[in-house]
């Protein structure tokens, strides 16, 4: 049976070391990291993924702002709100939260922010500092998986890794990354999507994967082997009577079927999220030092 990538205690960990960090910036009379949060609409998981994001805020003594606006405001309105933060030195880092309504443009959007703000890792300074192997912010679900390889100690140099989607957001990044001359890194990477033809025939092969692709337990027993890393970045709520909530939280790993050939897995609910919310708080905390 593998090893479960425990993503809540790691994630823990993480927040205990940023908070003692924060007493000591207290205790010296220094600046505290400051996170902005902008919300446009009223998705429902979207509310509830930036409450997860204030509250950890607070948990680690950071200072936090969210700004709500509703989905028919315009673009130029959003756009001029960015501004406002910008221009704000006492706010280190500002976040988008993503979907935005269809009128208004990703791509401007998170352009707008500066890059020493753009805390979520979206700019294309930052994406291409990244690419460059240079100090930049990391998109917070792909440095989580870093985060989390390292607490692991897994090892990924020489090794096969299979990155299952390639979204901007996980899929891409965390291919760069894993393929880049640094622990973790150093591995052959082979990106898989939607497009690409028998993709059990390369995720057979792989010692580690990464499944992004956002399809419920996409990744079954038969497509991996024996001794593999899986890592499940995939979190779709599925109807389900037997929850009070009438669903359940199921990633892209048919998980009873793949644990058994894992040497480690990450569980869904538990595993990746946590560690994403951890690595906004760590690029926070670094835009709040200039180190980046």
């Amino acid at each position: 049976m593998a090893i479960l990538m425990d993503g809540k205690q790691t994630a823990e960990a993480i927040r205990l070391q940023i908070a003692d960090e924060v007493v000591e910036l207290k205790e010296k009379g220094k600046k505290i990291p400051h996170l902005a949060a902008i919300l446009v609409g009223h998705d429902g998981a979207s509310l509830t993924y930036v409450t997860h994001k204030v509250k950890d805020c607070e948990q680690v003594g950071f200072k936090s702002t969210l700004l709500r606006f509703d989905a028919d405001i315009t673009e130029d309105f959003l756009l001029d709100q960015i501004d406002k933060v910008n221009d704000n030195h006492d706010i280190d880092g500002l976040i988008v939260q993503l979907p935005l309504p269809e009128h208004i443009s990703v791509e401007k959007v998170t352009s707008r922010i500066l890059p020493q703000k753009d805390v979520d890792g979206f700019h294309p300074s930052n994406v291409g500092k990244m690419v460059k192997s240079q100090p930049t912010f990391i998109s917070a679900t792909p440095f989580g998986i870093v985060k989390l390889l390292e607490h692991y100690k897994i090892d990924t140099k020489g090794k096969h890794c299979v990155v299952i989607g390639r979204s901007d957001i996980v899929g891409t990044p965390m291919s760069i990354l894993l393929s880049r001359k640094t622990y973790p890194g150093d591995c052959t990477v082979t990106l898989c999507h939607s497009r690409t033809p028998d993709i059990a025939a390369f995720t057979r092969s792989a010692d580690i994967i990464v499944a992004a692709l956002g399809i419920p337990e996409f990744l079954k027993g038969d497509m991996v082997k024996e001794g593999a890393v899986v890592i499940d970045v995939g979190i779709t709520r599925v109807p389900d009577s037997s929850k009070k909530s009438g669903y359940s939280l199921t990633g892209d790993v048919k998980f009873d079927e793949v644990s058994p050939k894992c040497s480690y897995i990450t569980p869904v609910p538990g595993g990746v999220g946590p560690m994403t919310r951890a690595s906004l708080l760590l690029n926070t905390l670094l835009a709040s030092k200039k180190i980046v």
